[in-house]
């Protein structure tokens, strides 16, 4: 039992010290200087004609660095260079310039690949980058001049109106003066007394009511008194 004693101490401390290594080992920060990011142009961006292409490309294994480009969308590897492949490492730099009027308008996605020397890589993609040279530049409107204030008219005062007096004639001393005399109107002609007419046309529509009417009853006593005659003719036969 006292030889079990330092063994068991002994495995209690080595795997103690393995907890303690294994722990800083996964804590310890990722190696430095391993960077592959674009900064310019960013996603959604509108780019035309000679458009400077910043980021890094770094890592302690470097081996060299390429800028791409593809139409969007993007489908397999069909990227295409921009420019060269560059062996020296660039810290938030121009990485290449793109010559955007060589290509279509239209959406593209721009890579960035650091390769090292194991033949890993890191990458670094901006999408949707819009290449825009067939539409005009957009130029703000200038702003409109502002009014000039025109010129306050004041009036002119008019000359002052003459008073126009007039003389009348003394009349000499002890003279009358003369009253004007009142001509009596002429006197209105007697009305007319009220004229009377005669309007014959509903005399004459009671005439002709009348005349129908009479015409009506002679025909109907007829036709009665000829039925009756007809009736008397049929019984006397039988």
């Amino acid at each position: 039992m006292k030889r079990t004693w330092p063994l068991i101490l002994t495995t209690l401390i080595l795997t103690g010290l393995s907890a303690m290594v294994w722990r800083g080992a996964l804590a310890a920060p990722p190696a430095q200087g391993d960077l592959a990011v674009i900064t310019s142009p960013q996603n959604n961006a509108i780019v035309r004609g000679q458009v400077s292409i910043q980021g890094s490309a770094t890592h302690p294994q470097f081996q060299f660095y390429k800028v791409e480009y593809a139409r969007e969308p993007v489908t397999g590897e069909n990227f295409v260079i921009i420019g060269a492949i560059h062996e020296e490492q660039v810290a938030d730099g121009q990485l290449e310039v793109w010559d955007t009027t060589q290509v279509p308008d239209g959406s593209y996605t721009v890579r960035l690949r650091a390769v090292r020397l194991d033949g890993n890589y890191s990458e670094y993609s901006v999408v949707q980058v819009v290449v825009a040279n067939a539409q005009p530049t957009e130029t703000p409107t200038p702003a409109a001049p502002a009014a000039t204030p025109l010129p306050t008219i004041s009036p002119t005062p008019l000359p002052p109106t003459p008073t126009i007096l007039i003389e009348q004639p003394a009349l000499p001393t002890g003279a009358a003066i003369p009253i004007p005399t009142r001509v009596a109107p002429l006197p209105t002609p007697a009305e007319e007394g009220p004229s009377f007419s005669l309007d014959v046309a509903p005399l004459q529509t009671a005439c002709l009511y009348g005349a129908g009417v009479s015409l009506a009853v002679f025909l109907l006593f007829g036709m009665m008194a000829a039925l009756r005659n007809l009736i008397y003719a049929i019984l006397g036969r039988r």
